[in-house]
């Protein structure tokens, strides 16, 4: 039964995750911490850093992860089938479509409103996940973990600033926690 937990929770968010990643974000979490409780939302966390740092698309990273997690091998090959068997499907016919019809206005007018609700779930995942980092629980200035938001103003300075590659500065902000936590500082 738990595998076919996996394939369907995956299958609907490889199937509903419009825009990448990020925008699948809201979707993983409802289903793997609110629906089923595999994982918690620090460990939500942890696994989308992860999935950031390996090659590869976050969702399927995720159903990997999940997958070994919950069942070990076979639950991660059956999430990541999950994960991926909508896509194939679709991108198979959308390509048919696209090429018979892509000079009509109303596909173009369809695929350009899809836009702001892709922009505004990357935004909900990314509080999500900022909140989780900077705030234990409630969300007040007491409860803020200044090293994180140190960390966080850091690499978003070196992001804006260089052109350091993403991963490099990902490293760094890790770095920099660990040689926080080893010193004894937050």
């Amino acid at each position: 039964m738990i595998y076919l937990q996996l394939f369907w929770s995956f299958l609907q968010i490889g199937a509903l995750s419009f825009g990448g990643g990020y925008a699948a974000m809201p979707l993983i979490q409802e289903q793997i911490i609110t629906r089923h409780g595999w994982l918690s939302v620090s460990e939500f966390a942890d696994l989308i850093t992860i999935s950031e740092m390996t090659p590869g698309p976050i969702a399927v990273n995720s159903a990997t992860f999940v997958g070994i997690r919950v069942v070990g091998l076979t639950g991660a090959l059956v999430a990541t089938i999950g994960c991926i068997l909508p896509s194939c499907v679709l991108v198979t016919l959308i390509a048919r479509l696209y090429l018979k019809y892509r000079d009509l206005h109303a596909l173009q007018s369809v695929l350009a409103s899809l836009r702001p609700a892709v922009v505004a779930m990357i935004a909900s995942a990314g509080v999500l996940i900022l909140t989780n980092v900077l705030w234990s629980g409630e969300v007040t200035l007491g409860g803020t973990n200044w090293v994180m938001a140190g960390i966080f103003a850091l690499c978003l300075v070196l992001l804006r600033r260089t052109k350091w590659s993403p991963i490099l500065i990902m490293a760094l902000g890790g770095v920099v926690n660990l040689v926080c936590g080893l010193v004894g500082v937050g």
